[in-house]
């Protein structure tokens, strides 16, 4: 029996609503917004808004384009999202899926969240007779050394990646060499040109995987698939970047 009384069930906190009716708003912008404009759509004073922006962004929740005047979603956001993708639909519609695709090329699969500057795995299908990965349930590892990280972070607003990665001290290595922002710009431009993200050996040596985004409705990246083998006894990368496109399509199809 719930021990709430009814009459507190209705009470709005008005700061609240407001609060949510911002990050709800910015979610469904496809790029960062100034204040004024969100001020305009949700009809609230332009000193309110600012008020709960600073307060947002004091908890990493969004975060101040100071040069473009702009705001965009914070990390704490993209970690509250994480939260949901691992709790609800998202394992579960993609398990069997990722499974498929591990059945399909033999090789090991798995489906990732970004979390801040972090993948967190979340489904993981491991092939019989292929090489142990440092990749299972649960694990983080560096967003920007792996293919799925690098597929979502294509397709975050630029002002996002530079947030999460400002200089060469926000990048960490482990079986390649350091990073620099002008790198990941590099790499990121390469992922979009391709329409995949590949890693090669940057995670563990003699290891590679090509994975791919899975959007919702406004191009945001929820999480990304991804196919790993070994050096020289797996599918052609074009083969494995095909594969992987085609389950997030069934994926995006399902979650929409």
């Amino acid at each position: 029996m719930s021990v709430i009384p009814d009459s507190a069930r209705t009470v709005q906190v008005p700061a609240a609503d407001q609060t949510l009716r911002i990050l709800r708003y910015m979610a469904g912008r496809p790029a960062p917004v100034a204040a004024s404009a969100i001020a305009r759509e949700l009809q609230l004073p332009r000193s309110t808004i600012h008020h709960l922006l600073n307060t947002l962004s004091a908890h990493g929740f969004v975060l101040h384009l100071r040069e473009e005047r702009r705001w965009a979603l914070g990390t704490t956001a993209s970690e509250l999202a994480g939260g949901f993708a691992r709790q609800q639909p998202l394992a579960r519609l993609g398990r069997p899926l990722v499974a498929a695709l591990a059945d399909r090329l033999g090789e090991s699969t798995h489906l990732a969240v970004l979390s801040g500057a972090d993948v967190v795995y979340i489904v993981e299908e491991r092939a019989p007779r292929r090489p142990a990965l440092v990749t299972d349930v649960g694990v983080r590892l560096p967003a920007h050394l792996t293919a799925t990280g690098r597929a979502m972070l294509a397709a975050l607003p630029r002002e996002q990646v530079r947030a999460l990665y400002p200089d060469a001290a926000a990048f960490s290595t482990r079986a390649g060499e350091p990073m620099r922002p002008a790198d990941l710009r590099e790499v990121l431009r390469s992922v979009r040109a391709a329409g995949f993200a590949a890693e090669h050996g940057e995670v563990t040596a003699g290891i590679r995987s090509a994975g791919a985004a899975v959007l919702d409705a406004s191009g945001w990246p929820l999480a990304a698939v991804a196919v790993t083998w070994a050096d020289g006894a797996g599918p052609a990368e074009s083969d494995a970047a095909a594969a992987v496109r085609e389950t997030v399509a069934e994926l995006q199809r399902r979650l929409r």
